[in-house]
């Protein structure tokens, strides 16, 4: 259990440096832009962030693949694509009721 929790902890470690920052990169544009659209059309603001994160996950795996040619994120195969979306997605929807929140205050 010992060697299972210090390679995942690498892996975090690893993947925080790179793609963590990447991804946190490719989530700010997105959701400036979300923000954006949300003050100038009528939708609600939870949708434009929701669909932010998954925009800003899809572009940056799909970027990936097309510019190494190969599937560079384990984690991102077949389903695991899906998920990434839907962890784009409630980011997306979790940083659109906590800033809602902030800026109330």
């Amino acid at each position: 259990m010992g060697d299972r929790l210090n390679i995942m902890a690498q892996d975090w470690l690893g993947m925080t440096t790179t793609y963590g920052v990447i991804i946190a990169v490719a989530l700010a544009i997105a959701f400036t832009v979300a923000n954006w659209l949300s003050k100038k059309y009528a939708i609600s603001r939870d949708v434009w962030f929701t669909f932010a994160g998954i925009a800003a996950l899809a572009t940056v795996l799909i970027a990936f693949e097309l510019i190494m040619k190969i599937n560079v994120i384990a984690g991102a195969r077949g389903w695991g694509f899906y998920t990434q979306l839907l962890a784009g997605a409630a980011g997306g929807f979790v940083f659109s009721k906590v800033s809602a929140a902030l800026t109330r205050k």
